[in-house]
């Protein structure tokens, strides 16, 4: 009798439980404590055909019978969250890269993850549901920056494929957050996969590439997000690749993504691809085909018009409604990570409040992005840092007081945009007189011809002229309203007419120390001779213009390192439209640049020790070390970016000349030395064939560690002596 009245109240209190949650929630999705995939099994059984396509789009609507409320899918935060007031802006992806410096990245993710939070739930408390107020985030682009003319490569973290690699991991970790359960905000990879330009074709464009610079260049950094990062969403390209679309590409989408891969999230089309089936690429000839091509091919969200001719496309037999169930198995469980239908207060980032937009701590990060990614390419005689007392400063140039060279594109907005102007101006003695007069237009020569600058210069004892482009002359297709080739640059140079300003101010000038903004490497040859010193600011965010005096005047050292080759000149590169790699990126150019890959001067100096490998021999299954000091052989405290490359000398197939495997920052005292060491595996050894099958080929391998790309031109710009060493592989 004992356990009959044991097992009663178990069954009782099993019986309370069911009868409790059955009240506590009208519909088993409502319920936390099921699975994510339960979930969205349960909430898909209870949508119409109509409702369910509905859910597919990125604006999907309201389901008021299921108490739903409505969800946009669409936001942005490249650089801090963008497009929805205010919020803190962070330096452009292109200099996050320039800063090789995880951590960092990985702090900025996190400041942008809690001011993502902060703004949904004032959004939501305000009953606002609208594009840019969600938490699904397009960001990042991870992109591979092969070709400079591409105005959308400010929105990478450069050329490199490692590089790229690790700045996009630590975002998307920072950004996502380590919860058990929920996510803070979700990532994306794009644009998937081959996405380089040309802007104004890429509604039509076929690029065309090898397998093996398919996954020797193009794929190794979706691969890391995805298997690494966990990147929650990836997005297809605009263009096709091989062929076919890349919002409908099997082999990429599925055979990599998928299988290959094991991607679990959810794939978005950009925005109004899948119109380009039928109107630019012209795979298909009605929008219901090209509805059913993307979803079944995997497209899990349309951004765009398309997805509700769906409805079509099942009574016409090109799809099923089995095959849109299954899409929104895999679309679905993100909003369930993201705690949108669990009941308020539970998400434990719920209780995220304004208070962390802007938070002095996310200001203060912006500024140290941006002094760590400015990069210092010349100073002749130690002419900065210049001492704050200084008697007179001569501030000009287009980009001094331009506020689009601190936003770049996808930008958020603050009410303290600092530019270089006003950064001279709260860092100078109160003694020293300022004077600022612009100068020169951004792309065009002056309409009054008059001189009225350059005779300032000569009565200045520095000169700061502030030249560069902006997000008004790159960018994507349709923003950038001063360019010509929709967003493109077809010229890499500076405009013509900034050249023959700083002309006039160099034969006035006592000391010039030029600025440099830009999203992308610009040949300027011209410029290098001229400057006494020369400081690439890219666009460094609302703190840019305070970062970039802090440098001017030693408040802090440059640090920062090219993610980009410069070349010498458009003339160098290849066609723009073609997608080899062949004489692309320090990887496999063979032209000398202007400045290499990597380099970047400080204002101390810095030495590596020789380089020493644990083993001068390895089997195919075992690693080694490689180990130098770097010593600061000058007088100022000062951070060095120790970086590591390797190369394969007796390879079976053509290999890249150089190709990056590691980077540390190294902070270092006067005088002091720091013992650096890397780790070499063999997976760092792999080749890629021309089938795009990584392997290990037995033979000899070059080491080299260094301040820069090991050659003789960044030798020749100054940077220290790099370190080679051979390793043989049985």
């Amino acid at each position: 009798m004992k356990n009959i009245f044991k097992y009663s109240a178990l069954a009782l209190a099993f019986l309370t439980a069911t009868l409790g949650a059955a009240q506590k929630y009208e519909h088993k999705f409502q319920d936390p404590e099921l699975s994510n995939a339960e979930r969205a099994e349960d909430l898909i059984s209870k949508l119409t055909l109509e409702e369910k396509v509905g859910q597919l789009m990125y604006g999907a609507p309201a389901i008021e019978r299921l108490n739903i409320p409505q969800y946009n899918w669409w936001n942005e935060c490249l650089h801090g969250v963008a497009r929805n007031g205010r919020a803190t802006v962070f330096p452009q992806a292109i200099g996050l890269g320039a800063t090789f410096d995880t951590g960092l990245i990985l702090r900025i993710g996190q400041a942008i993850s809690m001011e993502a939070r902060a703004k949904y739930n004032a959004s939501v408390a305000n009953n606002q549901r609208e594009r840019y107020q969600g938490l699904t985030f397009w960001t990042p682009n991870v992109n591979i920056f092969r070709d400079p003319r591409w105005g959308r490569g400010q929105e990478t973290y450069g050329e490199d494929p490692y590089l790229t690699s690790r700045i996009g991991v630590s975002f998307v970790k920072g950004l996502q957050g380590d919860h058990p359960k929920y996510l803070q905000a979700a990532g994306m990879a794009k644009h998937y996969a081959v996405h380089n330009g040309p802007e104004r074709l890429r509604h039509e464009f076929d690029a065309v590439t090898s397998m093996k610079d398919l996954w020797e260049t193009y794929l190794p950094a979706f691969e890391a997000l995805v298997t690494e990062a966990h990147v929650e969403g990836v997005m297809g390209a605009y263009n096709r690749t091989n062929g076919f679309p890349c919002c409908a590409h099997p082999y990429l989408m599925q055979e990599v993504l998928r299988k290959k891969w094991g991607f679990k999230g959810y794939f978005v089309s950009d925005c109004w691809a899948i119109v380009d089936f039928y109107e630019g690429h012209k795979v298909v000839d009605t929008p219901a085909e090209a509805a059913a091509m993307a979803l079944n091919a995997g497209t899990n969200l349309n951004c765009g018009s398309t997805y509700p001719e769906l409805v079509n496309a099942v009574k016409q037999g090109l799809t099923t409604e089995a095959e849109i169930d299954k899409n929104l198995r895999e679309l679905l469980p993100t909003r369930f990570k993201l705690g949108l239908f669990d009941p308020p207060g539970l998400v434990p980032f719920d209780t995220i409040g304004v208070s962390w937009i802007r938070k002095a701590e996310h200001v203060a990060l912006s500024l140290e992005a941006a002094e760590k990614s400015l990069v210092l390419l010349k100073n002749v005689n130690n002419t900065l840092p210049i001492a704050p007392g200084v008697k007179s400063i001569f501030v000009t140039g287009p980009t001094a007081a331009h506020v689009q060279a601190l936003l770049a594109n996808y930008y958020g907005v603050s009410e303290d945009l600092k530019t270089i102007l006003e950064g001279v101006v709260a860092n100078a003695s109160p003694h020293t007189s300022v004077k600022y007069r612009q100068g020169a237009l951004l792309d065009e020569p002056n309409r009054n011809p008059q001189d009225w600058f350059s005779g300032v210069a000569a009565e200045s004892d520095v000169t700061i002229a502030c030249l560069g482009i902006s997000q008004l002359m790159e960018g994507e297709e349709g923003e950038s309203i001063l360019s010509n080739h929709f967003g493109d640059r077809e010229d890499i140079g500076l405009p013509q007419n900034q050249i023959d300003f700083l002309k006039k101010i160099r034969a006035n000038a006592k000391k010039l120390v030029v600025v440099l903004t830009g999203g992308s490497a610009i040949a300027c040859p011209e410029v290098y001779e001229m400057a006494d010193a020369l400081i690439f600011a890219w666009y460094p965010g609302e703190q840019g213009g305070l970062a970039v005096s802090n440098a001017i005047f030693g408040k802090s050292v440059p640090s920062g390192k090219l993610p980009v080759t410069f070349p010498m000149s458009v003339d160098d590169l290849p066609p723009y439209e073609d997608y080899a790699m062949a004489n692309r990126t320090y990887r496999y150019m063979k032209k000398p640049p202007l400045f290499p890959f990597g380099f970047g001067l400080s204002y101390t100096t810095f030495s590596y020790g020789s380089l020493s490998l644990s083993k001068p021999s390895i089997g195919a299954s075992e690693s080694i070390t490689a180990t130098t000091t770097v010593t600061n052989t000058g007088k100022y405290a000062g951070e060095e970016v120790v970086q590591l490359y390797v190369t394969d000398l007796v390879a079976s197939v053509e290999v890249p000349r150089y190709t990056l495997k590691g980077f540390q920052r190294v902070a270092l005292e006067p005088g002091e030395s720091k013992i650096v060491t890397f780790e070499v595996t063999p997976k760092m050894l792999e080749i890629v064939n021309e089938d795009g099958e990584s392997i290990l080929e037995s033979g000899e391998f070059q080491i080299s560690v260094g301040g820069s790309v090991p050659s003789n031109r960044s030798r020749s710009l100054g940077a220290p002596a790099y370190q080679q060493a051979n390793l043989m592989v049985k």
